[in-house]
């Protein structure tokens, strides 16, 4: 066992920034990094391993401190029993301290998550098994943003424990190269992801209405909230300027990245990290982002993309219109979310920062086995 394991269950295999995460990993650097999974410590000799590198909350719980382990924290269930950090009917993100009381209400009257009493018990019990665990163990955790160790923080977690690295993701396969006049001249952006409220793709069609009429969206997704979006188009009268591709992944993604002038990534809920703007930067385009959560963490604003107030609707579509009529702008900005891509984010970059804290927990717990 002289590499390190991966350790995760659905996160693995249901698709998402995870699954590219861990998959990225273990393909650029298998002489690090075992090739399979450890979905369960169920019958594990976890003496047997160099280190455990955990990355979903409920496996904390079989955890025993018997060889060197971190978590990566790409999301907010051990401080949030919806997972959401969203409250929706009013529109904005939750400033609570996870408790029983304030969380309940969050369900079942913010709507922050299922109003089913089967539901909210067993997100009650995720989220307090992740985070007694984190504090029983006294293990390190990687959050994706300063913003998910300040919630971590926030909520009981001692500062010392958990440390911030932002994450990385591959370069394209594929060749992509920066703004060229004919391809803004085609007025086209592009959103790219799942079809959710929380996604904010009703907040950008609305903006559409206010963007100059050439600009053409095209959404590349799919989700449970497809059908309303597509109808809000209709009653908007945008049908024209709204082509759904549905969702896309491999070349026929990179085609839409290519075609686009900018990236548009209106989300208003407190994205962990948001990886659509790494993905942007890769391919020499300009993102146009809410800053909510970790996404301000991952946009030099005015520098390599646009933040925008989150619903603003003026301010998306003010910021839509300054890159459809400034092509050197949206350019530069293209080119220079590629330099700091390069700089900061890739996985090469991410994997040697990764490795300078596994090698810290690996001497911190052989001097423990040495006391």
């Amino acid at each position: 066992m002289n590499k390190i394991w991966h350790c995760a269950a659905y996160l693995a295999f249901s698709g998402g920034g995870v699954k590219s995460y861990i998959d990225g990993l273990i393909s650029s650097l298998p002489d690090m990094y075992a090739s399979d999974l450890i979905t369960s410590f169920d019958s594990v000799d976890q003496t047997t391993y160099v280190l455990l590198h955990v990355h979903e909350g409920e496996l904390l719980d079989k955890l025993c401190n018997q060889c060197p382990a971190v978590y990566t924290l790409h999301n907010h269930h051990p401080y949030c029993p919806s997972g959401s950090k969203y409250l929706p009917l009013q529109g904005k993100g939750c400033d609570r301290i996870m408790s029983k009381l304030g969380c309940t209400w969050g369900h079942i009257v913010d709507g922050c998550g299922s109003r089913r009493l089967k539901q909210i018990s067993y997100d009650f019990r995720r989220a307090y098994t992740a985070l007694e665990a984190i504090q029983r163990l006294g293990i390190t955790v990687i959050a994706n943003s300063d913003y998910v160790r300040s919630q971590l923080i926030f909520n009981g977690v001692s500062p010392e424990q958990v440390v911030t690295l932002r994450c990385g993701i591959m370069t394209p396969l594929s060749k992509h190269e920066p703004l060229t006049e004919e391809v803004h001249g085609q007025q086209h952006i592009l959103f790219a992801g799942r079809i959710v409220p929380e996604k904010g793709l009703d907040w950008l069609l609305k903006s559409m209405m206010k963007v100059n009429p050439s600009i053409h969206l095209d959404v590349a997704g799919d989700g449970w909230d497809l059908e309303r979006v597509q109808n809000l188009a209709k009653r908007l009268k945008l049908e024209h300027r709204v082509t759904w591709h549905g969702w896309c992944d491999g070349e026929r993604l990179e085609e839409l990245y290519r075609q686009s002038f900018a990236v548009v990534f209106p989300s208003v809920w407190p994205e962990p990290a948001g990886l659509i703007t790494l993905e942007a930067y890769a391919r020499y385009r300009p993102i146009i982002t809410s800053a909510v959560g970790g996404i301000p963490e991952h946009v030099r604003d005015r520098e390599t993309g646009i933040l925008v107030k989150p619903n603003h609707i003026k301010g998306l579509a003010d910021a839509i219109n300054d890159l459809s009529t400034n092509f050197e702008k949206a350019r530069t900005l293209g080119l220079q979310g590629n330099a700091w891509f390069h700089e900061e984010f890739t996985l090469a970059v991410h994997a040697s920062r990764l490795q300078k804290i596994y090698d810290r927990e690996i001497a911190r717990f052989n001097k423990t086995q040495k006391r």
